[in-house]
């Protein structure tokens, strides 16, 4: 735990502010994508569409959508941006290595390289944490002069 907390302190203390604007352009990115999986839901539904699992695969659809959005809003605002990517991050993984690599890796419109940048920015962010221009730090200094 001491571990967590020297590397938040760490994080804290070295985090320009430029950081804050990739975090809040990858939080546009997740939410048009969540966005994007709504508008088209034949490509999420052929993506995840099991014979024999028709209702879970619905459900995790909700699931990956839901969480897309939710986790864009919060990365974008900069509110719990650990959580967020926590919860993100198994999506991401599960999406990289779900993709049929030998069909796609050569295309040109192929979603493998956005899907290992963004997952390293959200792994990066997990890490790192939300910045001096977010909710989490202004609640943090509200806090800091209630007290």
């Amino acid at each position: 735990m001491k571990l967590v907390s020297n590397i938040e302190d760490w994080a804290d203390a070295h985090h320009p502010k430029w950081l804050d604007i990739i975090r809040i352009l990858l939080g546009l990115v997740l939410i048009a994508k969540g966005i994007s999986f709504i508008r088209d839901t034949d490509l999420m539904s052929a993506l995840l569409l099991d014979s024999n699992a028709q209702l879970r695969s619905m459900a995790f659809a909700h699931y990956v959508i839901g969480v897309q959005i939710v986790a864009g809003i919060m990365f974008t605002f900069g509110l719990l941006t650990r959580v967020a990517a926590f919860f993100q991050i198994p999506i991401l993984v599960i999406a990289i290595f779900y993709m049929d690599v030998t069909k796609e890796f050569f295309v040109i419109s192929s979603e493998l390289p956005y899907l290992i940048l963004v997952l390293s920015l959200v792994v990066f962010f997990f890490i790192y944490g939300s910045g001096p221009l977010s909710v989490d730090n202004y609640i943090r200094k509200h806090d800091a002069d209630q007290t």
